[in-house]
């Protein structure tokens, strides 16, 4: 019953999610739109607007997911098992995010996506135990999903932090607010690393890929903080090549050695 109970509530979750963040645009909420709002502030670590297009293969995916767990043949599937309810969490983060955003509550912002944020590292930890004995439709419905949404995450808390401190009157003395993107753009990489030495995870390292090199073509004004984006778009872009590498079997590494 439990089960059951868990199934409805993930698939209402994610249900309510995807309409909340609609309307947040359609209506808009509290006349404000969601992009506009993050374009009022001349904050540095910000892609170009069609960077975040990505929202909709992450609501694909995690609808994907919804309906997969939903299945009765998954209702034992110890993968969905060990989300629990972190992922009706998840959505539940997301959602007040909306709200706190477009009624500019900025502080109130970075708690709830910090929330995000941990919901998710709670998925991913959980679903890493379980990663190797995976089936495809296992890694593409669930582990990817969660992959994508987390390296997403990632990059929305850098930025939601840094127009919070903005918005709070910090600009970032004494270094300007180039060089701290700089530090950030290198934070960046060095998660990006962590997660392919520990999971080998294509989806998340490809997601900052995305976001770096969106933030290169958004900041092109600002030569530093371009190359920057460049650098560690490239970075990343090994990255991959390595988690790719070292996916496959050994007897493949040896003789592309």
């Amino acid at each position: 019953m439990n089960s059951k109970v868990l199934r409805f509530a993930n698939v209402a979750a994610i249900i309510a999610t995807i309409v909340i963040n609609a309307l947040a645009n359609i209506l808009p909420i509290n006349g404000l739109d969601t992009g506009t709002i993050s374009d009022s502030f001349p904050v540095r670590f910000v892609p170009a607007g069609y960077v975040f297009s990505i929202w909709g293969l992450i609501y694909l995916g995690l609808s994907a997911f919804a309906v997969y767990q939903a299945l009765p043949k998954q209702a034992n599937n110890p993968a969905i098992a060990k989300i629990g309810w972190w992922f009706v969490a998840s959505c539940g983060f997301n959602s007040a995010w909306i709200f706190a955003w477009h009624y500019l509550q900025f502080p109130l912002t970075i708690v709830l996506i910090i929330g995000l944020l941990v919901s998710l590292i709670m998925i991913y930890r959980q679903l890493s135990s379980v990663r190797a004995e995976a089936s495809t439709a296992d890694r593409w419905l669930i582990h990817t999903p969660f992959s994508i949404y987390l390296g997403w995450a990632t990059v929305a808390t850098i930025a939601n932090a840094t127009i919070v401190l903005y918005d709070a009157g910090w600009r970032g003395g004494p270094l300007s607010d180039s060089v701290w993107t700089v530090i950030l753009l290198v934070i960046g990489v060095c998660l990006a690393a962590f997660i392919t030495l520990r999971q080998r995870d294509i989806a998340y390292n490809g997601v900052l890929l995305w976001a770096f090199i969106g933030i290169a073509v958004k900041q092109a004004a600002f030569p530093l903080v371009m190359n920057a984006a460049i650098v560690a778009a490239v970075a990343i872009a090994l990255l991959i090549g390595l988690a790719l590498i070292r996916s496959l079997p050994t007897q493949r590494r040896k003789a592309m050695a």
